[in-house]
């Protein structure tokens, strides 16, 4: 499952946009933007992992690409039973991602009087509804729950109102801000746990990446009793199991993928696997890799959400990423 923080750790369901939209209609994409601030202590600590401006809207558009297809807002409903999930980490109602995100907004007017004359503007029907006290509660009272449901079409989805006034706040000049405040807050995360994780190592593009990835699906990372005790095994582990046993972890990948309650694989695994056990082969899989993948997989292992039915999903995102090939919701990158 995926994690966004805004003061707290929230939950959210992968892929949420990928899920409801196979194509993607003109929207304001995740870029660079000048308008934004980041703000200059976050951005002094974020520069000891070399994350500079540049890399920081880098990852931010890396990050939106599966869930939203690089867009800030794109809106979906309650197919995952989360009733909204919107923005470029598609927080949600569901999980209580979406309402401090929603609060954040709101403060940043100033006043009551401002905010609800900019709410009238571009939110005039769905509005009123999604600010209640309802609807920013945690979780959600049962108005503002049928309010949400009430407000989808007969095949499942928003219906065209709610959806564009979500867009529109979204995509507001304000709320640009507000997503990019809770990215760098990630990032600032991020960054103690790459400290820990790999204390004494460089910390890399490659790692960041795959922090950044790991933080948002799961929200958090093996203690340090787990990366002991792995880091025990494979310094233990004689040479002639080495290619062995990352096999059978792309051959679990692929089991694990085949089965009937796995989403989001399906276009994708049979690919991987060949491709990835095509690069043992090749020995292109430097030792850095190496632990990151058995890092991925015992993380992986434990995802939870709807019973663990993203296990395969989280390995997938993160092992493309580590070995700089691999196919994710049908987009392939590199080769063997």
């Amino acid at each position: 499952m995926r994690k966004w923080l805004i003061g707290a750790a929230l939950l959210l369901v992968p892929g949420a946009a990928l899920a409801q939209a196979p194509s993607r209609a003109p929207c304001r994409e995740v870029s660079e933007t000048p308008l934004i601030r980041v703000d200059p202590e976050s951005a002094a600590r974020l520069a000891e992992i070399g994350l500079d401006r540049a890399r920081i809207f880098a990852l931010m558009r890396e990050t939106s690409i599966p869930e939203t297809m690089g867009c800030w807002a794109m809106p979906v409903g309650n197919f995952d039973s989360q009733l909204i999930s919107v923005g470029m980490s598609q927080w949600n109602y569901g999980t209580g991602s979406l309402q401090p995100v929603l609060k954040a907004w709101v403060h940043g007017f100033g006043s009551r009087r401002k905010f609800k004359r900019e709410l009238k503007r571009i939110a005039p029907a769905f509005g009123k509804l999604l600010f209640s006290k309802d609807c920013l509660a945690i979780p959600v009272k049962d108005k503002c729950r049928q309010g949400v449901l009430a407000a989808h079409g007969a095949d499942g989805k928003l219906n065209p109102t709610i959806l564009a006034e979500l867009t529109a706040i979204f995509e507001s000049d304000a709320m640009l801000q507000v997503q990019a405040n809770a990215y760098v807050a990630l990032l600032e995360e991020v960054r103690r746990d790459l400290l820990r994780v790999f204390k004494g190592q460089p910390i890399t593009w490659r790692k960041v990446r795959w922090a950044v990835d790991t933080k948002i699906q799961q929200g958090f990372f093996p203690g340090d009793e787990d990366l002991a005790r792995l880091r025990r095994k494979l310094a233990a582990m004689p040479d002639a199991q080495r290619w062995a046993r990352l096999r059978a972890i792309f051959d679990w990948y692929r089991a694990s993928s085949s089965t009937i309650d796995q989403d989001g694989v399906q276009r994708d695994y049979d690919w991987n696997w060949r491709a990835w056990n095509c690069m043992i082969d090749a020995g292109r899989i430097d030792s850095e890799a190496y632990e990151m993948l058995h890092l991925t997989y015992i993380r992986s292992r434990t995802a939870i959400g709807n019973s663990g039915r993203w296990q395969a999903l989280t390995f997938e995102r993160r092992a493309k990423i580590i070995l700089g090939v691999g196919s994710v919701s049908g987009k392939i990158d590199g080769s063997c």
